[in-house]
């Protein structure tokens, strides 16, 4: 609704080299009118912009020169400077394009004559030898291909050197690639130059053909030839090149496909050639000798899954696929490209190549179409509907609809819409509504649960080829039934697109079928009633998704709609207005017109005068019981169509009302809702504002004679200011003393709008409202006084209001500034954590005030910190802040030297943390990056590093306790302090490795000598009563000093990450251009290294893993090549750290590996997202292979470690889908880890398999263990994690093997948990078909074998297992499997467990089978009547007498 200031747009411009200049100077006539006189005007100016607009006016005057004049000296000059010029341009810059599309319609008599000055130009352009000037070279060479006949003329004049240029730069940009290996910025700009010659050398084939006529340029001689072959050689290598990047990689497999198609002979026999090629066939002697040569990589070394992929690419975008130009073998080759990649599916796992198979095989459907329109029989049976290739491209589809990628996700939906086409095509004038293919498709949709997301693209795709009436005639209830989804809101976008489908195309149906009044009648009986339904007495979540998602779309498609919705609705409002749990009538009501009106299909005004809604009637609405109520009848008062619609008096009456009674709501999602509606109802009121000033400004002499209509507008205008008047009184008058969270959060959120929207911008004079006018001392101090509310998010709330009103406020009082100063300061040391932020936010408030110095200054005890020379040009805002910090800082160090005498009476008295804290928000502040006083802060900045570090050590020794939690007793007696030195010395050495190695007894002389106790010789760190400031006497317990270490800790990692991160780096030692030198980032890393490595409290390490996500990210990007490589050393010290098994390494083992996870997390997200993430590939390696040690070790630590690792990894989302091709390692790791003697293992791999666990089957969402919403089908599974289904069957094989013992006794395998968990959350589905290679049948009897498991838990588990690797047809059959496997009556042992399991196992295949719609009736029938024959035979079971 807010129009945003356009941005400027700055063009750089174009300067001259002297020499030119003095060229062009000669040729300047007096008067500045002639052709050399403009351009000279036109290059000295300093603005780009206007360069664009004088060299218009030079060409336009180039192109009325006469034949006579196109050979003078002075047109060959202006046209060399513009040759010059154009070349000398940046890629983007618009300038050049101006130059471009201005040169193209030069007459013929100067064309020639600008070729040749381009030619000139570009010679000396192709001379370039410098590599980093390249990139300039092939921009330019591209820019010429790019619209430009000049350009593209002067390519083909110099098509030979154009060609020797490329081959060269390629060759010298993969040898510095190659030497620059480890740089990894390097290494990308090279890489992007490497992908721009390889564009360019494509561009070359495509745009310049007329070097491709005849025949003379394929001899073996020809320059063109050799160049090409080479060009060809490099392209072949970068393709099988798997270090490069995939773009550089893919890009490579298109050119190689384009120079063969430009090369080969005879081209009929082309497609054959890369036929071979993709199916790994060539025969060297068959292809000629220059392809050999060229090629021989691709032709006898084996191809990698990604450069088959590429190949399948290049052959797909680059050979002609339309009117059937490649004949037979070119059909034969399309069917051997899909049958590649579909192959290629199972094995690339990668989520790149994933989303690059995806979008592939989209481009082959495609390519399918075009070959289609003019094919042979054969090709179109072997792409029908029925045919093998298209069933495993459904196969591809469902497998896939609900991939993790959305790009993967959208692909395939646009597979399985050209599957449909393509079916389409080959069928011969036959009824595709009756066809079986899409009668079959249609069934198995709709025979899917509607949790299955693809299910309701592809309906939506289905609907679009057979109709909508195809879909309703199998169920009528389907509208009712997918707006019953949209409960859950994961859901409702795929719900409201497919509804949107279904009846737009079942208007168009029924128009072209009834009259208007007729299938208008029919229509709102299927698609409204159950909306209206739904609105009335639906769920709070459904109806707000409904009305979000469904509603709008459905008033778009018929707006007429709209007054039968309201006619039914305003018949019962009065009757049925709702309750706390229902929207009732009345809410439906308001919901519909809220959303009519704000997608403009109706205005307040028509529904007060049409009498659709009464005042009373929104006031209720206003405050329902319904929170979603309140805000649709709010939203109905603020949302318009228009953003300068004008407020009526009772839209204003009705907000006032509602604020009134709404501030205090104790929903969060309904103040946000509120506060952003509010915004909106602002906007329309400043934009309205704006609409009737310039009104009035704009009148004619014959409308100021109106004084009626003069006066509407100033009266409009004053109802505004007095109603934002009102409002704001409102809102201070809510911010009393002791008021609540929700009121205060709602209050100064409103209010921060009205101070952000109904600002005064430059160049506006007349301003409808000003939220400064209405502040007074009482208010401002009301904001300050919000400073000490609990919460967080008030504080900022406040500060942001005060900042926004800093130019208006009046402090300058000095004793005021003193007070709040001085409390700042009594804050920033206070016990109360909440308190030092309180402190930070006064601070920073008072920083902004230039009568703090002197404010300050005049009392005694702060007047030495602040010698700052009041007349230097540092902003008020530096120099309070410096001197703020110098004060903060000298305090600090006073307390810290006391705090090493005596940490309890510091933990007591003045915990450090609140002075950090301050210090850290104050610079938040401040634009580091535009200091004036660099020679102070220097010395700050060095001072703020050491005086962390000591802090550091004093906190340290707790944090890095092995027991930080309880380091000082309660009782201050002999006794108690005696025990407490014993047990310190006792689990000391549990932080080392050999804990787990060694038995720990405590000897004798680890005792304490009690005698010493008994004297009178004080004892360290035992007593907990200290004396206050006033001498009171304090209690200090161990949480009092915990919380004082771990916090400062916490507050040191967040000061030096922010030092780092905002900091400007000194490039040199001893030069002036950097806060922070080389070497203190340094050491700012090995402390990190040191505490993230070393702590136990969780609190400490993770604090600190924030501050080094700080320091790594901006590591990454340094251009220091020391500091650059520094994570990746890190990352490779602390691995070997792990694998070395030191007894001596101080790495904790316990705490779930305590901070080495986050340290580790850090290091790998460091690394540049769009590089090949080597990093994680090989940590990923590393940690798998000691998460599964091949031998048995008899040192643990190691993989303790990994595994602790391998789940904080699974479950950082910052690595995307790079961490998915190792899930199946990690289940492995975890189901093997299961089975180790040792708990340590253990516990670490049971929290690993629960990680993994959600990452494969998503957030748990709902209370029922056994819901749909988080499986997937046991196909699906096995397809996206292949190397678990041998895994897996092995693993089961191996745990049911007891189960069958004939004593019965209790053999519980550790795994079997597990497996039955993972094979639990698979599920059947109608979809599965037989293409896969995956078989679920040998799961089947093993599961079985576990249904006879003594454990109840395990037969439940093994029965619901058992159902998705049944398929529906084979139920029946394998129900009377397990019930003739029950015992006969004559049988002398009957093991209860066995029937129990076994009866549980045909309990859930019945249920899966009754609730499937998959099934033919009559099918259905004769399988009960055969399985209730069975439970006959066994009903005596149920008759025995215990």
């Amino acid at each position: 609704m807010v129009l945003k200031k356009k941005k400027e747009i700055q063009v750089d411009a174009f300067v001259l080299e002297c020499q030119e200049l003095e060229t062009l100077r000669s040729f300047a006539d007096a008067e500045d009118q002639n052709l050399a006189s403009l351009l000279l005007h036109c290059v000295q100016l300093s603005d780009g912009i206007h360069q664009i607009y004088s060299m218009k006016q030079i060409v336009t005057l180039l192109k009325k020169m006469d034949r006579n004049s196109a050979c003078s000296p002075m047109i060959k000059c202006c046209l060399d400077i513009i040759g010059v010029m154009y070349f000398s341009l940046g890629a983007k810059n618009p300038l050049k394009k101006v130059l471009a599309s201005s040169l193209n319609g030069l007459p013929e008599q100067l064309t020639t004559e600008a070729v040749h000055s381009f030619v000139r130009c570009l010679k000396e352009e192709l001379k370039t030898t410098d590599l980093c000037l390249y990139r300039k070279v092939m921009d330019n060479l591209a820019s010429c291909m790019e619209n430009f006949s000049l350009g593209k003329a002067s390519i083909n004049n110099l098509f030979k050197e154009v060609l020797q240029f490329l081959q060269k730069s390629v060759l010298e940009i993969q040898e510095e690639n190659r030497k620059l290996s480890g740089n990894s910025i390097a290494e990308t700009r090279l890489m992007h130059d490497l992908l721009m010659a390889i564009k360019v050398s494509m561009m070359l084939l495509q745009k310049v053909q007329e070097n491709f006529q005849g025949s003379l340029w394929k001899k073996p001689g020809s320059l063109v030839w050799q160049s090409m072959c080479g060009l060809l050689k490099s392209f072949s290598n970068f393709l099988m090149n798997e270090g490069l990047l995939p773009t550089v990689q893919t890009t490579s497999g298109l050119a190689v496909i384009l120079f063969t198609k430009t090369m080969f002979e005879p081209v009929e026999k082309l497609p054959c050639l890369v036929s071979d090629l993709l199916l790994r066939s060539v025969k060297c002697a068959s292809v000629p000798e220059w392809f050999v040569s060229s090629c021989g990589c691709l032709c006898t070394e084996e191809l990698s899954d990604s450069v088959l992929l590429f190949l399948c690419h290049g052959a797909l975008a680059m050979l002609e696929w339309k009117n059937g130009s490649m004949g037979e073998n070119g059909e034969k080759l399309l069917l051997d490209i899909v049958l590649v990649l579909l192959s290629l599916a199972s094995r690339l796992k990668e989520s790149n190549m994933a989303v690059s198979l995806s979008r592939i095989l989209a481009i082959w459907t495609n390519s399918a179409l075009d070959v289609l329109e003019s094919s042979s029989q054969n090709l179109k049976s072997s792409l029908n509907g029925n045919s093998n290739t298209t069933g495993k491209l459904l196969e591809y589809v469902y497998t896939h609809w609900e991939h993790p990628l959305d790009a993967v996700r959208h692909q395939a939906k646009l597979i399985f819409k050209n599957i449909l086409r393509i079916h389409q095509a080959t069928l011969k004038g036959s009824v595709v509504k009756s066809d079986p293919f899409f009668s079959m498709l249609t069934e198995s949709l709709l025979s899917l649960e509607w949790h299955v997301k693809g299910k309701y693209a592809s309906l939506g795709c289905l609907v679009e080829c057979v109709g909508v009436e195809n879909i309703l005639t199998v169920d009528r209830t389907i509208p009712a039934q997918i707006l019953d989804v949209m409960g859950d809101q994961s859901l409702a976008p795929y719900a409201s697109d497919l509804l949107e489908t279904m009846f737009i195309n079942h208007k168009s149906h029924l128009i072209s079928a009834f009259q208007k009044n007729i299938w208008i009648n029919h229509w709102h009986d299927t698609w409204v009633s159950p909306l209206l339904l739904i609105l009335c007495e639906g769920n709070p979540d459904q109806t707000t998704y409904v009305i979000d998602y469904y509603l709008p779309k459905l008033l778009k498609c018929s707006p007429d709609s709209l007054s039968y919705m309201i006619k039914i609705l305003q018949a019962s409002a009065d009757a049925n207005i709702g309750s706390c749990n229902t929207r009732g009538a009345l809410g439906a009501l308001m919901a519909c017109l809220r959303t009519a009106r704000a997608h403009g299909h109706l205005q307040f005004r028509e529904i007060m005068r049409d009498g659709l809604l009464s005042i009373g009637c929104v006031k209720q609405g206003l405050v329902h019981q319904h929170n979603q109520v309140r805000i649709d009848a709010l939203g109905l008062l603020c949302e318009t169509h228009r953003s300068t619609e004008i407020l009526t008096m009772e839209e204003m009456q009705l907000i006032q009302f509602f604020i009134t009674y709404n501030l205090n709501s104790q929903s969060p999602a309904v103040r946000q809702q509120i506060c952003s509606l509010l915004k909106k109802l602002f906007c329309r009121i400043q934009e309205s504002s704006q609409v009737l000033y310039k009104l009035e400004q704009s009148k004619t002499k014959q409308e100021l004679i109106k004084e009626s209509a003069k006066w509407d507008h100033f009266a409009t205008l004053q109802q505004y200011k007095d109603f934002m008047s009102s409002i704001c009184d409102k809102l201070f008058e809510a911010l009393f003393p002791g008021s609540s969270h929700p009121t205060r959060f709602s209050s100064l959120t409103i209010l921060g709008s009205m101070a952000e929207i109904f600002s005064a911008p430059e160049g506006q004079t007349q301003a409808v409202f000003q939220l400064a006018q209405e502040i007074d001392p009482t208010r401002v101090q009301t904001l300050i006084q919000c400073f000490a509310s609990t919460f967080e998010e008030v504080k900022v709330l406040a500060f942001e209001l005060l900042m926004k009103l800093h130019d208006r406020l009046d402090l300058q009082d000095s004793e005021n500034l003193h007070l709040l100063f001085q409390a700042a300061m009594d804050l920033s040391i206070s016990t109360k954590p909440y308190d030092c932020v309180t402190a930070s936010y006064l601070l920073n408030f008072l920083i902004h005030h230039k009568g703090l110095l002197n404010g300050c200054l005049k009392h005694q005890q702060v007047a030495h910190t602040f010698q700052i020379d009041e007349d230097m040009s540092a902003s008020t805002m530096e120099k309070n802040t410096l001197a703020v910090i110098k004060y903060l800082l000298s305090n600090l160090e006073r307390e810290i030297f006391q705090a090493e005498k005596s940490l309890l009476q510091a933990a007591a008295s003045f915990p450090m943390y609140g002075r950090v804290h301050c210090i850290t928000g104050a610079l938040q502040q401040l634009s580091l990056n535009n200091l004036t006083l660099m020679t102070e802060w220097r010395q700050m900045v060095t001072k703020l590093i050491l005086m962390s570090y000591r802090l550091s050590s004093v906190v340290s020794p707790i944090v890095q306790s092995s027991s930080p939690e309880g380091l000082i007793p309660m009782d201050n007696d002999s006794e108690t302090a005696g025990h407490l030195q014993m047990i310190l010395h006792e689990i000391q050495p549990r932080d080392t490795n050999d804990y787990f190695t060694q038995a720990k007894i405590l000897k004798e002389h680890h005792r304490v000598d009690f005698a010493k106790l008994t004297d009178n010789e004080p004892v360290e760190n035992v007593c907990t009563e200290i004396r206050g400031k006033e001498g009171q006497t304090c209690d200090v317990t161990a949480q009092m000093v915990l919380v004082c270490c771990w916090r400062s800790m916490k507050e040191i990692s967040l000061l030096l990450g922010m030092l780092c991160k905002l900091l400007p780096l000194q490039t040199a030692s001893g030069s002036s251009d950097g806060l922070i030198t080389v070497e203190q980032v340094k050491d700012i890393g090995d402390y990190f290294k040191h505490h993230l490595l070393q702590s136990r409290h969780r609190g400490a390490f993770e604090l600190a893993y924030t501050g080094f996500v700080m320091l790594t990210e901006i590591l990454s990007r340094c251009t220091n090549e020391s500091l650059r490589t520094l994570p990746q050393q890190w990352l490779y010290n602390v691995l070997e750290e792990i694998k070395s098994c030191d007894p001596s390494s101080k790495l904790c083992a316990t705490r779930r590996s305590a901070g080495i996870p986050f340290y580790i997390q850090a290091l790998l997200a460091s690394e540049p997202k769009k590089s090949k993430t080597n990093l994680l590939k090989m940590t990923m390696n590393e940690l798998i292979s000691l998460a599964v040690p091949v031998n048995e070790s008899p040192n643990i630590i190691p993989q303790v470690h990994a595994l602790n690792i391998l789940r904080a990894l699974f479950r950082d989302t910052r690595f995307g889908e790079n961490i998915i091709p190792y899930i199946a390692d990690g289940i492995q790791a975890a189901i093997l880890g299961f089975t180790s003697p040792v708990w340590a293992v253990r516990n670490s791999s049971t929290l690993l398999f629960s990680t993994l666990i959600t990452r494969i089957f998503g957030v748990k969402r709902g209370k029922d263990e056994n819901s749909k919403k988080n499986r997937m089908t046991g196909r699906e599974f096995f397809s996206r994690f292949p190397t678990l289904y041998p895994f897996l069957l092995q693993q089961l094989e191996v745990v049911a093997r007891p189960m069958d013992s004939e004593t019965g006794e209790l053999k519980l395998h550790p795994s079997l948990f597990l497996l039955l968990l993972i094979l639990g959350k698979l599920y059947p589905s109608p979809m599965d078909g037989t293409y896969s290679a995956l078989s679920m049948a040998p799961f089947v009897p093993f599961i079985m074998r576990c249904g006879h498991s003594p454990v109840y838990r395990s037969r439940e588990m093994a029965g619901r297992a058992l159902v998705p690797f049944v398929m529906i047809n084979q139920i029946p059959h394998t129900v009377q499997s397990l019930l003739a496997g029950l015992p006969e009556c004559t049988n002398p042992c009957i093991r209860q467990n066995s029937v129990h399991g076994m009866l549980l196992q045909v309990f859930h295949l019945l249920r899966s089978y009754l609730e499937s719609k998959h099934r033919v009736n009559s099918n259905l029938q004769q399988g009960l009547v055969d399985i209730i024959t069975c439970i006959k035979a066994k009903v005596w079971l149920a008759k025995r007498t215990p």
